[in-house]
């Protein structure tokens, strides 16, 4: 039976994993055994770049970590070796971990929680599918400009049409009529009867 000592370092362990995990949106579990060094170091470095801490946890340990933070149903998840990507960015681990785990085949992806629901190995793979938030962006504003843009274009071609046929673009022909300068009749000051 372990001493009291090694109960209490366990505890504790488990503390500070649950305290660390608790400002993250998304958990990615995997197992990255049998990539290389190199591979491994690779990989870490992309993930810290991106914001996203990795530990390799004791399942054990994992367990009881989710277990204090709300989590249940992941000790299918906790066989084997695991890895814990985790991250305030809610798709950074998985698009991460999901392309290591397609370029070096003995890696392989478990599971996860995406948001504070625990998540399918199916769900972890379509949430690394997700364009990056700058891409979501650059599309909303794409989508937003393409009415605008389609009608320029559409003005453009229709001026270009009727400049073909012989005749002036519609936008020169009605802008001499815009530039014509008003005539405005002076007026003079009404005058003041004399006194």
């Amino acid at each position: 039976m372990p001493s009291e000592k090694i109960l209490a370092a366990k505890q504790q362990r488990i503390d500070e994993l649950a305290e660390s995990f608790k400002g993250a949106t998304t958990f990615v579990f995997a197992s990255t055994r049998g990539l290389t060094v190199a591979q491994d170091t690779k990989m870490r470095a992309e993930l810290r770049e991106a914001g996203v801490k990795f530990e390799i946890i004791k399942n054990t340990t994992l367990v009881r970590v989710f277990e204090k933070l709300g989590y249940e149903g992941l000790e299918d998840v906790f066989k084997g070796p695991t890895g814990v990507a985790f991250s305030e960015n809610i798709t950074a681990p998985a698009k991460i971990l999901a392309k290591y785990a397609e370029d070096y085949e003995p890696m392989e992806l478990k599971g996860g929680i995406i948001d504070g629901k625990v998540a399918s190995l199916d769900e972890i793979i379509a949430l690394s599918k997700v364009p990056d938030q700058e891409t979501l962006y650059t599309q909303l504003a794409y989508t937003m400009l393409f009415p605008f843009t389609k009608l320029a274009m559409l003005v453009k071609a229709v001026a270009e049409k009727k400049e073909e046929e012989g005749g002036a673009p519609a936008a020169a022909e009605e802008a001499p009529a815009a530039a014509e300068p008003v005539a405005v009749e002076a007026t003079e000051p009404a005058e003041t009867p004399a006194e």
